[in-house]
């Protein structure tokens, strides 16, 4: 049992890999659902979670307490699907937002712009010029966007188990190495590895649980639910947010300890 994630640009195929994928293994797929799920959970309009996840920052809402919410709300919506295993998901930062979770494997497909161009005239009804255009504004703006939230370049090779281009090798070429990829020993989810996907998802609950009505500039661990709350802000301010953890032991589920950190250097493995 494994959790795979698929990033990809529009019109690589990633969406036609990742269905068929799940229909090899008979994992449930996932990727717009997460944002309707999100959406009901935190009753957010679905523009503006979709907003949040595709749109690259400009130089003012870089750092918009808007934007770092809504991705809040949708890693927590994807951290609680894939607390049941067996599940791909397809879209942005999935890599990303799942870290630290052995039994991820991370797929990144990549597909020529000439093919990518003529699937987006044909679908579109573009002019060659025109889907040209867009499909290098989109991924520009979906490369910006990673680089200002996670600082890294999803073009990064490193970041993934698995990288296929799309061109000589088919779809189905494509789905055989996932498939293939998916079923060894290191892909597959043990007791530690699922202990760390639940805390993932404990400490994202958390995070969007304390956003919710304010944004505040948190990072959130977990360790067997020992829930550790980071904060950079001064001391009148981590009294408030304090006062706003305490409750949550008692409201969220897992938590055997919760505590607050100031002025300490946010974990890497932090959601």
């Amino acid at each position: 049992m494994a959790i795979i994630t698929i990033s990809r640009g529009s019109y690589s195929k990633g969406r036609e890999v990742a269905e068929k994928v799940g229909s090899r293994l008979g994992y449930a797929v996932v990727s717009r659902d997460v944002l309707l799920g999100a959406s009901e959970q935190f009753h957010i309009p679905e523009v503006k979670l979709v907003r949040a996840i595709h749109d690259a920052p400009s130089i003012l809402d870089r750092f918009s307490h808007g934007r770092y919410c809504y991705l809040a709300y949708i890693q927590s919506a994807l951290a609680e699907r894939a607390v049941n295993d067996n599940l791909v998901y397809h879209g942005l930062a999935g890599h990303l937002l799942l870290k630290g979770v052995p039994h991820v494997l991370k797929v990144r497909i990549i597909a020529d712009l000439e093919a990518r161009v003529a699937a987006e005239m044909k679908r579109e009804g573009l002019s060659q010029g025109q889907a040209r255009e867009l499909l290098l504004r989109d991924d520009a703006e979906r490369r910006k966007w990673t680089q200002n939230l996670y600082g890294v370049d999803p073009w990064d090779a490193s970041l993934y188990d698995l990288v296929i281009h799309i061109n000589q090798l088919t779809v189905d070429d494509a789905v055989d190495f996932i498939v293939q990829a998916a079923s060894r020993e290191c892909f597959q989810s043990t007791p530690e590895s699922q202990q760390k996907m639940e805390d993932l998802a404990l400490a994202c609950r958390v995070k969007a649980a304390l956003v919710k009505d304010d944004c505040v500039d948190v990072a959130v661990t977990s360790q067997f639910g020992n829930v550790m709350v980071y904060t950079k802000q001064g001391d009148r301010r981590s009294h408030r947010l304090e006062d706003r953890v305490k409750p949550l032991v008692k409201r969220i589920p897992g938590i055997n300890h919760l505590e607050v950190r100031t002025g300490q250097p946010f974990p890497p493995e932090a959601c």
